[in-house]
């Protein structure tokens, strides 16, 4: 239950434009909406990139108890002066006319070679909702974790993935210190952590 009673029907857009439209499309947005107290907002000027849904998954084995993520390079933290190579879930952006399970299926594929056919929901969440409307759609897939290694990736997109096996003891005290610094896998590690002794992920 919403506790404002605000919702989207108490946002008007002014203005709309497309300021850049390439590996993300950047809009810019003038928008007004209804206050708490009443009345409404001035005009209020936002840019934001606009992207479809994406999805993460964090492979877990669990007999070993060992999860597998991907190690690759991005922009982000270069522009902020820290390590580019982030350890992370594999994740993926959906492409016209897939559902989200489609897409975790293939990025598995794509990113470490595993042909996965369950997928356990985790969470969804905006990933960063002040800028952008991406949704993350977090999933678990059960592997086999001796089979996992090498490096990966769509080279036409230019991808360069390195697939690593920790356990997921090591993995969370990677969270807890900081190595591990990145939403979607903060948040997929936690919720194995709190749930990896219940039935079903032993």
């Amino acid at each position: 239950m919403k506790l404002s009673g605000l919702d989207a029907n108490d946002v008007q857009v002014q203005e709309e434009t497309t300021i850049h439209s390439g590996f993300l499309k950047l809009r810019h947005y003038a928008i007004t909406h209804k206050l708490f107290n009443g009345g409404t907002s001035t005009v209020l000027s936002r840019e934001a990139i606009v992207r479809p849904p994406s999805v993460g998954i964090i492979l877990f084995d669990p007999s070993r108890q060992q999860v597998v993520l991907v190690e690759q390079f991005r922009i982000g933290p270069y522009l902020d002066n820290n390590d580019p190579w982030l350890l992370e879930v594999v994740a993926g952006i959906s492409e016209p006319g897939e559902t989200l399970e489609e897409v975790a299926r293939r990025e598995v594929e794509e990113e470490t070679g595993y042909h996965v056919a369950s997928l356990i929901p985790v969470a969804d969440f905006y990933v960063s909702p002040g800028a952008s409307n991406e949704k993350l759609k977090l999933f678990c897939a059960l592997v086999d974790a001796s089979e996992a290694g090498g490096t990966f990736g769509v080279s036409d997109e230019g991808e360069d993935i390195k697939v690593h096996v920790l356990s997921l003891d090591e993995a969370y005290d990677m969270v807890t210190d900081g190595r591990i610094n990145n939403a979607p896998a903060v948040i997929a590690l936690q919720w194995l952590k709190l749930r990896h002794h219940q039935p079903g992920y032993e």
